[in-house]
């Protein structure tokens, strides 16, 4: 059975007990009692320790395990936590024909983040474009802040003679995310732990997809775009949140495998990194799930719990919700909105049967009605 960590109150109560069994006559519950101190203090003591004991227990375990602890365990199974990244993309400036724009030029954005340029560009018909990806935190803890849409505006930190300050993205910048979370780790480690290497099985690909920065969720369908084939779907519920955590870009295959079509942005990023472990004569194909609208009508809801019942439906559909073709029991759907506080009785009047979804789509709430 558990074992039961007895409180800092029970240690007080245990020293003074032992203090007067052993001492007779002297009581160690006096207020000012010099063996009232002495004995707080020993309670004290043990109790540190006893946190101490519990503490080492958790890193003793992969399923509680912390920090470095958690990465340790792990590394066992060739699970590493991913680092921050920042995101890339290519910049537009307007200029004087034959200005040149250095590769390493400081960008900055209007909210403050630093954007460095990766190539160099020379002015031509009046516009130079460039490539560019974000400043790495110093504290290699954040980067999905990198990712920047096409048409946001950034500028020079320092005034280049020919070339406006002020450009924009003409690609978008893809591939930001930030330093993993424990809990992000230890889901890919456990499922490492249930799930071994087995030289190119569906839970190898959706384990590689996760191994890719900003990556959260991930699905195999095998054979999915003809014998052969292998279609990995996946989420930046992170990185990518501005856009429902869709992944920006087009679907396609790695750029080192010429057997079909590149794919770009998000997804080549991650047909580029699983290119390199997959079988070699698997052709494996990035695809962005495509949002599936499920419209729901609920009667009887009252107002204060709304927010709390659509909050219960994301989460519903964000764990049980698969882009590899799958169904999410209406039963569960009830109890997701039977599980907010203030729903006492309601009328799910739409859907009326399981959702149930194709491969290629992932469901997500459409229009919500309440009646």
């Amino acid at each position: 059975m558990p074992f039961a960590r007895p409180t800092l109150f029970a240690l007080r109560q245990r020293v003074a007990q032992d203090i007067a069994a052993s001492l007779p006559g002297a009581d160690a519950l006096l207020r000012f009692s010099n063996l009232g101190v002495l004995g707080d203090s020993q309670a004290g003591l043990s109790n540190l320790h006893y946190g101490y004991l519990d503490w080492i227990a958790l890193q003793s375990n992969p399923f509680t395990a912390t920090q470095e602890y958690l990465e340790a365990w792990a590394a066992l199974v060739k699970v590493y936590r991913n680092a921050a990244a920042v995101a890339s993309g290519a910049m537009t400036f307007s200029g004087t024909n034959g200005v040149v724009l250095a590769s390493g030029s400081t960008l900055v954005r209007g909210d403050g983040v630093q954007f460095i340029t990766t190539s160099t560009g020379v002015v031509a018909s009046g516009a130079v474009t460039v490539n560019a990806s974000g400043v790495p935190d110093p504290a290699g803890l954040l980067g999905a802040t990198t990712d920047t849409v096409v048409g946001t505006a950034m500028t020079l930190s320092q005034t280049i003679a020919g070339i406006q300050s002020t450009g924009s993205v003409t690609t978008i910048f893809t591939g930001g995310a930030d330093l993993e979370t424990d809990d992000a780790l230890r889901g890919r480690m456990l499922a490492a732990y249930q799930a071994q290497p087995q030289g190119g099985c569906s839970t190898d690909y959706v384990n590689w997809a996760l191994q890719f920065p900003g990556v959260t969720r991930a699905w195999c369908s095998p054979n999915g775009f003809g014998a052969g084939t292998v279609v990995v779907y996946t989420m930046f519920d992170t990185a990518e949140a501005a856009h429902a955590g869709f992944p920006q870009g087009t679907n396609g295959v790695s750029s080192s495998d010429l057997r079909d079509t590149a794919a770009t942005g998000d997804q080549l990023l991650v047909a580029n990194y699983i290119y390199l472990l997959q079988p070699v004569t698997a052709l494996v194909y990035s695809v962005a799930p495509v949002a599936s609208a499920i419209n729901f009508t609920i009667t009887g809801i009252p107002v204060a719990s709304r927010t709390a019942v659509t909050t219960a439906l994301s989460n519903q559909l964000l764990r049980e919700g698969v882009a590899n073709g799958g169904k999410i029991a209406l039963a569960h759907v009830w109890s997701a909105i039977a599980s907010v506080s203030g729903v006492n009785d309601f009328v799910l009047n739409t859907p009326s049967t399981d959702i149930v979804t194709t491969p290629g789509n992932l469901p997500v709430i459409g229009t919500l009605t309440y009646l």
